[in-house]
């Protein structure tokens, strides 16, 4: 398959459930679209590449997912939205941030963080968004979400994220993975699957060595029967349209809409997500009233 694809996948008589992704082609439109700096690449990646892979384990059609991470460091905050087919966008607050490489000599997503929360909301088309909050543990945002499925959704998992940029500072890979923990899994089924883990140097050295999702998964649930359920595309994808626009501007109310159209000058919105302009001149802005 070509582009970015989402592996699902059975282990050990359905006691595993595990996802797999690679995400290359969605991180670089990201990094095209925003213009972010190296760190902030490697943050809104990490984020894109878990939410795709969380959207794709959503059941409804309209079902949206929003991983929100608020946080004290100099990037201000990233907040990503994800749907069930596993269509991501997203945006950093400040996307130029530039810091000096982490101890490890690689790019410091969680200096350019620091401390704060992530938030996971899930829109299901329940009356009230589901909504989990849990502390950045460590601001490298795949121990954070792992973090998040311990505490709010009490699933054990696995999270494994990584991006990396090449000499001119495009994305020369992204992946990730999921490995979640049914309930009743035997012990001897988690402790061979914890050996295993010990084992995982770094998602962007394997994808580097030219693996695949499915290899990722082979490698991680080694010693283990594996299921291949299905591979769906994943990719970066807004849909604002002039018509949503319009839809927000109306929801202002009429006032606010009035005194646009008597300041007698055409408005433009930017979408935070993809930087397409909208512009409504005086009688679009006329027609919203209505």
């Amino acid at each position: 398959m070509n582009g970015d694809y989402i592996v699902r996948a059975t282990a050990a008589n359905h006691q595993l459930r595990a996802f797999a992704i690679t995400s290359r082609n969605m991180v670089e439109e990201a990094r095209k679209i925003h213009n972010t700096s190296p760190v902030a690449t490697a943050a809104i990646g990490r984020l894109l590449t878990a939410a795709s892979m969380m959207g794709s384990m959503m059941k409804g059609e309209k079902d949206v997912l929003t991983l929100q991470i608020e946080c004290g460091g100099p990037i201000g905050g990233i907040t990503v939205t994800a749907d069930s087919n596993a269509n991501v966008k997203g945006y950093v607050i400040h996307p130029d941030v530039i810091l000096p490489p982490n101890a490890q000599g690689k790019l410091d997503v969680s200096g350019a963080l620091g401390p704060g929360f992530l938030n996971v909301i899930k829109d299901i088309g329940m009356k009230e968004p589901y909504n989990g909050q849990t502390h950045l543990v460590s601001g490298e945002i795949a121990e954070d979400l792992t973090y998040y499925y311990a505490t709010s959704e009490q699933t054990p998992s696995s999270v494994g994220l990584g991006v990396l940029m090449d000499k001119e500072n495009f994305v020369k890979q992204a992946g990730g993975f999921i490995i979640q923990v049914m309930p009743n899994t035997e012990d001897e089924v988690i402790d061979k699957l914890e050996e295993n883990l010990k084992n995982i140097t770094s998602v962007t050295e394997m994808l580097e060595k030219g693996m695949t999702p499915e290899q990722l998964l082979e490698e991680i649930l080694k010693g283990f029967d594996i299921q291949i359920m299905d591979n769906i595309p994943a990719q970066y994808k807004c849909n604002c349209s002039k018509e949503r626009v319009s839809r927000a501007i109306a929801s202002i109310g009429r006032k606010d809409i009035q005194e646009m159209i008597d300041d007698g000058e055409p408005i433009e919105v930017n979408c935070q997500f993809c930087n397409s302009h909208y512009k409504f001149d005086i009688d679009e802005l006329k027609e919203l009233i209505k």
